[in-house]
Parts: C-alpha cells; sequence; structure tokens
C-alpha cells in the first residue's frame, strides 16, 4: 500500500484542514501602509509617451498625441508590478517565475505552448546574456522614443518588460549562477535568490494579440499589421505562463491543466476560493456602451477614485457585473491586480493559499504612499481615450470573409427576425423608447442599414445566474463584495443586490439535480456579453467552455470554431453536458509549501510536513471534479467544514485499517468523502457548458438563419 493512504496521510489531511479553519482570524493588518519602491522618483518621473511607437497595429489606426500616449501606457506601462512578480518568484516555491517563462530559446514554439504573442522586431537570443540568460534580442533595436528607466525594455513577448534588479548587488552577483538557474528548478526555487532582472507585465499581456481582419501567416512571428490591441488574448495558456513550474501530481497543475486557452482567473489573485477562470475580454465600441451605462450609487473609498460622483451611470466590466465603478476605475482596479503598489495590497490577503481573510484596499493609502499609483492615475484618462477609438471588425471586411456570409436576401431576412424575437431584449445597446412595444419595435428596428451602426449589442443590466442558467462559479466571485479586497472597485448598488434565486446544480455522486441558494450582496449576476465580433471570439460563455478550441487565428480558424460553438449554443443537444466538468486526469495531493503558508498555521502544520518541507492533503482520485476542491472556502462555513475533516478521518482510517488498495480507496473517497465536499463547497457547480436556453426551440431553418446573422456582427 502507498504510504501516502496510511495513518500520516490521515493526520495530515485533518491538520490542514482544522489549520486552515483556525487560520480564518490570523495575520496582523497594519492600520497604514508603507510606500512604495520607487527608488526616490516622482509620478513627474514616469511621463506619458506620445511618439507612436505601435503605428502599425490597430489596422493603421490614426491617434492623436493623447490616444497615442494611451495604447503606449496599455502596452508598455507595468506600475511598478515588476516588484511583485519578483516577490512571487522568490515566496511561491518556485511555482511562479516569469524569468525563466521569458526564455529565449522557445520563442518558436512560445505561441503553440503558451499562447503568447511574440513582438515584432525581435528574434531568438543567438547566445546567453552576461548574466546566463537568455533574452530575445531585438533586430533593429528599440524604439528610441521608450524610456527604459520608465517602462523597462522588451522580452521579446508582447507586455512582458525587463527591468534591472536593484537588489543585485555584488554579493548577490557572486552568488548567482545562470546555468544552475535555467536547469536546476530546486536552484531556481531558492527563497534567497536575488536574480539580475525583474519581469513586469503590462495590460498587453492578456489583450494583444492577433487583428483578425489581418491575420499573420505565422503566429510564431506577426508583423505589427497582425496585431490588435484589445481583441484579448485568445490563446493565452494562462497557467503555464504565470505558474510553469506546478508539479505533476499537485492539484494546482491539475487545476491549471483543464482551464481553458484564452481565460484568467482573476479572483485566483487574491484567493476567492471559486475556481472561475473566465474569457478575456474584448475591448470595443465603448461610446456604444455607455449609452446604455446604469445609473448606480457608489460610496466610501470608491469616491476617491478619479471622476467617480455619488450617483453616476457606469458600465459593468467583468462578466459578473462586479467592476461597476466606470472605466477608469475599472483599469485602476486591474493595475492592482496584476501588482499595482502590492506592498499595500499583499498586506489584506494570502495571495497563495487564502488562509485568511481579506480586508479592502484603501484607496486613500495608494494616493499617499505610492508613487506608481499617482502616475498610473494620471496616465488612465488616456487610455480610456484610445480605448474609445477601437470598433469590431466585421466579417465581411477580412480576407475572404464575404464567401462565409450568406447571399439569401431571405436566409438574411429570417435571422434577423430570429434575432429581435430572441436575442435583441439583452443583446442590443438600441433598445425600444417607452411606451413602444418591444417585439414590435425590434422587427422594425433590426432590419434597418444602420442597426449595427454604433449598437454595443449588449444592454449592459445584470441578470440573475437563476435566469441565465449558465455555469455560477464567475457569478459568485466575492472579491469585490462588502469587507473583501476589491470593495471599492464596486458600486454601492453592487454590494445591495440580492440574493439571485436558487439554482439547480449537478450533484456527481447522486447523478441527480439539486439546489444551491447563491448568497445576496453582489454574488449571483451576470451582464450580457457584447456579440460584437462573435465571429471572433469562439469558444463561447464567460469561461469558453461552448465549443472547441482551434488554436488558429485565420479566418478559416476562427469561423471552424464559430460553427461549432454556435451549434452548440442553439442545439444544447449537441453539448457534451456532464462530461464538461473539468476533472483531475491523474491522482493529485493539494500541496501547501510551508514557506508559503502563513504564521502562525505555519508552525502548526510543520510536522506534517515532508522532508521537502511540503504539506500534502489526498491523495485526490484521478477523476475527481476539480470545483469540488477548488471551490471548498475554508472561511465560510465552519460546520461543514468540521462534518468534511470527520468524513476524511472516518475514510482514511478505513484505508489504514482494511489495507485498501488503490481502486478500493478512490471508491470510499468517493462514497465518503465526496458528498461532505460538496456540501462544504462555495460553488458546487460543476457542469461548465450548460444554460442559455434562448433560441433553443426555434424551427431549424429559424436556428440556422440566426446563426448567419451572428456572423454579420
Amino acid at each position: 500500500m502507498n504510504a501516502r493512504f496510511g495513518r500520516r496521510s490521515v493526520l495530515r489531511s485533518i491538520g490542514c484542514l482544522l489549520g486552515m479553519l483556525a487560520a480564518a482570524g490570523c495575520g496582523p493588518r497594519r492600520r497604514d501602509a508603507p510606500a512604495d519602491a520607487a527608488g526616490g522618483r516622482a509620478p513627474a518621473d514616469f511621463p506619458e509617451l506620445a511618439a507612436d511607437v505601435f503605428a502599425g497595429m490597430d489596422g493603421g489606426l490614426a491617434l492623436t498625441d493623447d490616444e497615442a500616449r494611451g495604447r503606449n501606457t496599455w502596452i508598455l506601462w507595468c506600475g511598478g508590478d515588476e516588484q511583485f512578480w519578483d516577490r512571487m518568484a522568490r515566496a511561491s516555491g518556485g511555482l511562479v517565475d516569469l524569468l525563466r517563462t521569458i526564455d529565449s530559446r522557445r520563442r518558436a514554439t512560445r505561441f503553440r505552448d503558451l499562447g503568447l504573442i511574440n513582438e515584432p522586431g525581435y528574434r531568438a537570443a543567438s547566445k546567453p546574456d552576461e548574466y546566463g540568460l537568455w533574452i530575445d534580442e531585438p533586430a533593429a533595436g528599440e524604439p528610441a522614443a521608450v524610456d527604459p528607466a520608465v517602462y523597462g525594455r522588451a522580452t521579446g513577448i508582447m507586455g512582458f518588460r525587463l527591468f534591472p534588479n536593484p537588489g543585485f548587488d555584488a554579493a548577490a552577483r557572486a552568488r548567482w549562477d545562470g546555468r544552475r538557474y535555467a536547469e536546476d528548478p530546486a536552484y531556481a526555487a531558492q527563497p534567497g535568490l536575488v536574480r539580475p532582472y525583474r519581469v513586469g507585465i503590462s495590460c498587453g499581456a492578456c489583450h494583444v494579440a492577433f487583428n483578425p481582419l489581418a491575420p499573420p501567416r505565422d503566429p510564431a512571428e506577426p508583423g505589427w499589421a497582425n496585431l490588435a490591441s484589445a481583441i484579448g488574448n485568445q490563446y493565452l495558456r494562462e497557467g503555464r505562463v504565470f505558474a510553469p513550474n506546478a508539479r505533476d501530481g499537485s492539484f494546482f497543475a491539475e487545476m491549471l491543466r483543464v482551464q481553458p486557452p484564452g481565460t484568467s482567473d482573476t479572483s485566483r489573485i487574491a484567493n476567492d476560493h471559486i475556481n472561475n477562470p473566465v474569457a478575456i475580454n474584448a475591448i470595443f465600441a465603448l461610446g456604444a456602451r455607455l449609452t446604455v451605462a446604469q445609473a448606480e450609487r457608489m460610496s466610501g473609498e470608491t469616491l476617491r477614485l478619479p471622476g467617480e460622483q455619488p450617483v453616476m451611470a457606469v458600465p459593468h466590466v467583468l462578466k459578473d457585473g462586479a467592476d461597476s465603478v466606470g472605466v477608469a476605475g475599472a483599469i485602476l482596479r486591474v493595475y492592482v491586480s496584476i501588482g499595482l503598489y502590492s506592498q499595500h495590497s499583499l498586506e489584506l490577503h494570502d495571495v497563495l493559499l487564502g488562509l485568511k481573510p481579506q480586508h479592502p484596499f484603501r484607496i486613500a493609502l495608494a494616493q499617499r504612499h505610492s508613487v506608481y499609483w499617482l502616475a498610473t492615475q494620471a496616465k488612465v484618462p488616456n487610455v480610456v481615450r484610445f480605448l474609445a477609438r477601437l470598433q469590431a471588425p466585421r466579417l465581411e471586411d477580412a480576407p475572404g470573409g464575404r464567401a462565409w456570409l450568406t447571399a439569401d436576401p431571405a436566409v438574411r431576412a429570417r435571422g434577423q427576425l430570429a434575432f429581435a424575437d430572441r436575442c435583441a431584449g439583452c443583446h442590443s445597446s438600441k433598445q425600444p423608447p417607452a411606451g413602444a412595444e418591444p417585439k414590435a419595435w425590434f422587427r422594425q428596428a433590426v432590419v434597418r442599414d444602420d442597426f449595427r451602426d454604433g449598437n454595443f449589442f449588449s444592454n449592459e443590466r445584470r441578470y440573475p445566474v437563476s435566469r441565465i442558467g449558465t455555469n455560477a462559479d464567475r457569478a459568485l466571485a466575492t472579491n469585490a463584495t462588502a469587507g473583501h479586497i476589491w470593495e471599492a472597485f464596486s458600486s454601492a448598488t453592487y454590494k445591495a443586490l440580492p440574493a439571485a434565486g436558487a439554482i439547480q446544480v449537478y450533484n456527481p455522486f447522486t447523478g441527480e439535480a439539486q439546489p444551491f441558494a447563491p448568497p445576496a450582496g453582489g454574488p449571483g449576476y451576470y451582464r450580457p456579453p457584447s456579440l460584437l465580433a462573435l465571429w471572433t471570439s469562439a469558444p463561447f460563455f464567460h469561461n469558453n467552455a461552448l465549443g472547441g478550441y482551434t488554436g488558429d487565428p485565420s479566418v478559416a480558424g476562427r469561423m471552424a470554431a464559430f460553427d461549432d460553438a454556435a451549434e452548440k449554443l442553439l442545439w444544447p443537444e449537441k453539448r457534451a453536458g456532464v462530461d464538461s466538468i473539468w476533472r483531475t486526469t491523474r491522482e493529485s495531493w493539494v500541496e501547501l509549501p510551508l514557506a508559503t503558508i502563513p504564521e502562525p498555521l505555519r508552525a502548526l502544520l510543520r510536522r506534517a510536513a515532508d522532508p521537502d518541507g511540503v504539506v500534502r492533503l489526498g491523495p485526490i482520485p484521478a477523476g475527481t471534479p476539480v470545483a469540488l476542491i477548488a471551490n471548498l472556502d475554508p472561511q465560510s462555513d465552519p460546520a461543514a467544514l468540521a462534518r468534511l475533516c470527520l468524513a476524511l478521518k472516518e475514510a482514511f482510517t478505513a484505508v489504514d485499517r482494511q489495507h485498501l488498495d488503490a481502486g478500493a480507496t478512490r471508491a470510499l473517497l468517493r462514497d465518503r468523502v465526496g458528498p461532505a465536499l460538496f456540501a462544504a463547497s462555495k460553488c458546487p457547480d460543476l457542469v461548465t457548458d450548460r444554460g442559455h436556453p434562448f433560441g433553443a426551440d426555434l424551427p431549424d431553418a429559424d436556428k440556422r438563419a440566426l446563426i448567419e446573422y451572428l456572423k454579420t456582427l
């Protein structure tokens, strides 16, 4: 019998979970916050860049000076987050290390393996640099206008910037071995290892990708004309990029393995104990979006954000409608979530494990102590001006795009009316005037030549997930609720939302549906996503779970993905259903490196650790639904966790006494531990491609016509 199935595994399992309960109240919080490490510089030392250094992007869009400043900030500015990512490299036990991610020897396979977008004008390094590191080389030199003291220098990957490490002194250099760093994970994982460089990321890291109207011949070597600033990187493999050293056999590696390409779990940092990777947004038609923005109330720290008013109309930026403080506030929240003023935010939560309560990020402290916050805040208005210029690409303008559109006017008309009857109420920013009958108005409006013009194709309203029916993981995110870290970045209206109503979730242990009630106070809602450029953005749904992934940015590749997703959208019987549940692919363990566990919990668990300094909870059988483990909240329901601890104790005691083999152990865990995990879950919604039945009852001919219309948006 595997030794990990024995009594010591029992003690580890029970100890870990009880420790998580104890940790709910641990960790002091400062009344104030430290200054960020800006090296004695002031906000004025981080000026905006007016030169249009990315003039070939976005279809050659002619920009004003302010708009060019905004695009430069979007793609180049890291806001000091290189300090955060360097700290993560040292504190994560080797899990996160962006300096290893950018290794130039992977340039030819970066897009295929990682979904990263190579920067035009760079090539793979011909030799290591003075520190033994392989960094992409410029083919013709960096643009002279880009000041490396402000923006770092290019790594050869869009959105990833390289900065000298001020802590790399003579003593650190004497201990540095570039070859060992590249080849020996244990050496690279040393908490005290000081690297020669820090790697920062900008918004462009997740949002720059291929222009659908000018797809590259070789995705590994695009030109500037092939890139769009805010299309959203639909190919990004977040786990491989940001946690490349997640070890096989760890549950975290399994969780990342099943995450769909093109998604980002924006509540993994800070951890809210819900696995909810969400499709990376394209950003189009801000002007049209603001025409249907809803008026919401602001209060408290939120009013310190630039441009905030007690009542103001705001778009709901995140899929769950949590970012509800305006575009400028949403952009600032993104910068904080990727490391801006981490000296403050890291005091407010346990970044890796979530084993202590969150506290709200205080904007007043950022404005008082953070040079990088003030510099970023000053740059945001021009970012908004730039983003407001971006319009959605239409299939008819793509190379060979018209061949994918129907030439039959009767089919077009039928599709328009199907859209008017079943979609436009939620998916149009052009809405009926007061007193008009909605169906009749939409039927008249949708056939007009200008209906697509200036239409955001969403009404920006929140709807309960109980009505939409899609997987609830994202809707139940809690980071923006009252008392949590992004409290100041959500409106008072959001935080006062009533409970969304019970949903039916699939129980894998009984094979039946059972009710689950989301809490009040913000969670439980989705906003209708914009359908602009829908032909470019399959797979569908907030989690990219509907339809197959092609990884092909050509027009044909995008249309293959679109056709598959659209078929499954309107013919739900073609979906995977319960087979869409994300499951572990092998036996695994929840691994808690002692170095990442906050005190005093670390001292309590030290005896339960393996010789490598890792506490392991498991084994978790292959085929376990990922959300059963990932959505377990150690702070939400002590009674449910106590029952889970008891189930673990009984199960592992039986394993030990009866000398059960692996198969019998899996069955026992399924029968005794599984139901307790399900009951303790923060969100037990496991089926990822369910819901949104609207249009499923249309005649087949209407469905086909509707798909033809959706291609034109």
